[in-house]
């Protein structure tokens, strides 16, 4: 008789479930005010569904000051027509009016948001109908509201870009920078982000200050192996880029590298060497 056991294929790490459901979850004015000036909300749909997941909730939650509609018309059309927007995507937009929003967006303090109990309550109310959530939000308030989505148990990852909480970056299951997305936000290139030539963003995770150089990583293409870090895999979805400090920008003390918080911005060049990060701008940093 044949040993059947030896005939068992090995541990398949490319199997995925076939009803995958996402929520996902913007606190648009907290984005905005914070460095996701400009995001692409069809891109976020689209990482958020990266490995084929069905979009069960997309919702947007949207502070606009009542006040101001009404005294400016240019203010409520624009308002209007990125709710349109939104809903060409199909996304629920959730309009919370708000008196004095001015004086709350130009508050250097206060960390919390206008419509983070929205947030909650929905989540909380939703995750049991999920597999994953994709939070784009700051605050640290959102950390016990993540505990609860995950003992019920939803994956929780949190996209953010400027000011995002240490303690909710800590209590998701995943955080990444917006900043690094392919196409989350516009980049002035006019080549496709990861082609020669074009300009991209990613972090600094190995630097030698003594010998000048280290090297660069970024998000190449956006798939379900974004755990795999090493662009020496096949798997792996992110590129590796030779940098030389006379490419850092001015005055930059590249003595805090390597550091996985600070977020570059650099083209990508080719020379006899292979691939190279040239006039290295730093957009980010905690």
């Amino acid at each position: 008789m044949r040993d059947t056991k030896s005939q068992k294929d090995p541990i398949r790490t490319d199997i995925q479930p076939t009803s995958r459901r996402v929520g996902i979850f913007v606190d648009a004015l907290s984005v905005t005010l914070n460095g996701g000036f400009g995001l692409r909300y069809d891109i976020l749909r689209r990482f958020g569904c990266r490995d084929g997941a069905f979009p069960s909730r997309l919702n947007v939650y949207l502070a606009y000051d009542e006040t101001r509609a009404k005294e400016d018309p240019n203010y409520e059309a624009k308002t209007e027509r990125f709710c349109e927007v939104l809903r060409d995507f199909e996304y629920k937009v959730f309009e919370k009016p708000v008196e004095n929003l001015q004086e709350t967006e130009q508050e250097e303090e206060g960390d919390k948001s206008v419509v983070d109990v929205d947030i909650s309550v929905d989540i909380i109310a939703q995750a049991h109908e999920l597999d994953r959530i994709v939070l784009l939000a700051n605050e640290a308030s959102y950390s016990k509201v993540v505990k609860a989505a995950q003992h019920r148990g939803c994956r929780v990852e949190l996209i953010g870009f400027d000011n995002v909480n240490p303690k909710l970056k800590r209590e998701v299951d995943m955080f990444m920078s917006g900043y690094v997305i392919p196409g989350l936000l516009p980049v002035k290139s006019p080549y496709e982000w990861g082609t020669v030539g074009s300009r991209v963003r990613g972090v600094c995770y190995d630097f030698s200050d003594n010998e000048g150089y280290g090297f660069l990583r970024y998000l190449s293409r956006v798939n379900d192996r974004l755990w795999v870090t090493d662009s020496r895999s096949s798997d792996s979805p992110y590129n590796t880029v030779f940098a030389h400090v006379s490419q850092f920008e001015q005055d930059f003390d590249t003595a805090f590298l390597p550091s996985r918080d600070l977020i570059f911005e650099f083209n990508l060049v080719e020379n006899e060497k292979g691939l190279v990060a040239e006039d290295i701008m730093l957009v980010s940093a905690p």
